[in-house]
């Protein structure tokens, strides 16, 4: 059978290809989702949510269904051989929107996949990818589903089919890593104890020789009492002989071997902080960890994402949050390409932006997961790190570096920020901040209010002097697609607005929020880009630096 051409085809319905397949509706690009598994899986797998991954929810409009289902996750209590060691609490700066958050995996793809469903596209279960080719125009695929087989033509084809990757394997990429030898068993069950809530708790033993031989983790998910639990695996259930699958990765789920609830309780009854027994287990499963990248992101048309590209030990719960980051990343691009309005070496810049962020998370989970406390720190800077609010692209070939300063020394020393280095730069993540005013609401809004649901934004800073400068900017603006790029004035905290129209909407920064969020004291534009990073940070904002940042993303 022929199927009809789509733009582009997403391979894997996890939280990453959905996040993939959202992104790419919610701009108008018409997309396939495929997955081989006839129906969501019940295991509660990918559980922790970083803040990053809340603002990016936030900008597409779903994080509210998130908020309504989530456990806050506010800290960790360690027990060391028996003995309360520390009680670690995840706070973050008051300026950052979102806390930490634990979600089961499948509530995870359960809202994603309602929101799809809202442009109209659902997941094609049961439907397994074959093989591919790809030539100048496009990729020949073959799947294979419920009704037979099917030929399909796609604009491009993105592979976030997970740690065993058909995309993968037919890109021929390599896959690099190893494996740790340890084998966890994953429980998810409840408990009575009187522990606060919202805690995750880790408890190690230690043999006469210093080395850990007993473990427990618990993360709480939703529900009382409930969480997911995480041990080694005893000897009787082992399998350290068994072969890695088939493609030599040996990462995830093990479904040939399920604890007994008699084997959780044995590990509590050893390790829990508190006699506790526990009950209405829902699922249990044996996993095994590797470490793994790609040499590349991408090859042509076809792109990998998510766990199809990086896999690492669950420290922190930096997997999925990552691919999510990956999804998102591409497919603001994508949708660019499919318009005809991208930059040829646009898509190029998804490897070159999220390979680096690839390497250095499953170099950290890697050393982090040999900490015997469990814990990398808790300092701002680690939580930030954790956080994922520090993954920044400053070295991208997209970014439009800063330029330099004016001769007369009216501009900073740099061309970008102060000379205190204050405020973000190019390729950094844009900084939420409150208290702006506008004319029509009667109540202060955020930034993030005015970048939701929007693609580039361009954020003017002035006092309201802007005779000079802000029609230039305005003449660039207008030359786009609509939609493309927004445009707001922000007002310094004494600043006036000039009278009669304004080429842009106009907010007053009433608090001195984004002044110090973003280190200005002068007139500044900064580009958001769709994923909430700044491709540029002008100052001053000439029209030929802004022409400079959208000449390298837009044809």
């Amino acid at each position: 059978m022929k199927g009809a051409a789509v733009d582009v085809l997403v391979v894997g319905a996890g939280p990453v290809g959905l996040t993939a397949a959202v992104e790419l509706r919610r701009r108008g690009v018409s997309c396939r989702i495929v997955d081989r598994l006839p129906g969501r899986l019940p295991y509660a797998k990918a559980v922790g949510i970083q803040p990053r991954t809340l603002e990016l929810w936030d900008r597409m409009g779903l994080v509210a269904d998130v908020l309504e289902t989530a456990v806050p996750l506010r800290g960790q209590l360690v027990y060391v051989d028996g003995e309360e060691r520390e009680t670690l609490r995840m706070a973050l700066p008051p300026e950052v929107p979102y806390g930490f958050a634990a979600l089961p995996q499948y509530e995870t793809e359960r809202i994603l996949e309602a929101f799809l469903a809202r442009f109209g596209t659902g997941i094609e279960r049961g439907t397994e990818l074959v093989s591919f080719t790809q030539d100048d125009g496009g990729v020949n695929v073959l799947l294979t589903g419920p009704d037979g087989g099917e030929e399909l033509r796609s604009g491009y084809l993105v592979g976030c089919d997970g740690a065993h990757s058909t995309v993968r394997k037919g890109l021929g990429l390599s896959f690099g890593g190893g494996a740790f030898p340890e084998e966890y068993m994953l429980a998810d069950v409840e408990v009575g104890w009187d522990l606060p809530y919202g805690y995750t708790v880790r408890a190690v033993h230690h043999d006469a020789g210093g080395e850990v031989d007993d473990l427990l983790v618990c993360i709480p998910l939703p529900g009382p009492g409930r969480y997911r639990m995480s041990m080694l695996v005893p000897p009787e259930l082992s399998a350290a002989a068994a072969p890695e699958a088939g493609d030599g990765v040996g990462h995830g789920l093990e479904g040939s071997r399920a604890p007994a609830l008699g084997d959780v309780q044995a590990v509590l009854d050893r390790m829990s902080p508190r006699p506790v027994t526990a009950s209405a287990m829902r699922w249990s499963s044996v996993f095994r960890i590797s470490h793994r990248l790609v040499d590349r992101y991408s090859e042509g048309r076809v792109f990998v994402a998510g766990d199809a590209a990086h896999i690492h030990p669950p420290t922190g719960a930096q997997g999925m949050n990552t691919g999510i980051q990956d999804a998102w990343n591409l497919a603001w691009k994508l949708a660019l390409a499919v318009g005809g309005c991208a930059h040829p070496g646009l898509l190029a810049s998804y490897d070159a932006e999220r390979r680096p962020v690839g390497e250095e998370v499953v170099g950290r989970t890697v050393r982090h997961a040999r900490l015997t406390a469990g814990a990398a720190g808790r300092e701002t800077a680690a939580l930030l790190r954790e956080a994922q609010l520090l993954v920044g692209y400053p070295d991208s070939p997209v970014v439009r570096p800063p330029d330099p300063g004016t001769a007369d020394g009216s501009g900073p020393a740099d061309g970008s920020r102060p000379a205190d280095g204050s405020g973000p730069g190019p390729g950094e993540r844009a900084p939420d901040c409150g208290g702006l005013a506008g004319e029509i609401p009667a109540y202060p809004l955020r930034l993030h209010d005015l970048l939701r649901d929007r693609e580039h934004v361009l954020l003017v800073y002035t006092d309201g002097a802007w005779d000079s400068f802000v029609p230039r900017l305005a003449a660039l603006t207008g030359g786009l697609p609509a939609g493309r790029l927004t445009a707001y004035a922000v007002l310094t905290e004494g600043g006036t607005a000039p009278a009669g129209a304004t080429p842009f909407p106009v907010y007053r920064d009433a608090r001195g929020e984004f002044a110090l969020r973003y280190g200005v004291r002068e007139a500044t534009a900064f580009v958001v880009r769709p994923d909430g990073y700044l491709g540029a940070r002008l100052c001053p904002p000439t029209a030929a630096g802004l022409a400079g940042y959208l000449a390298g993303v837009f044809a």
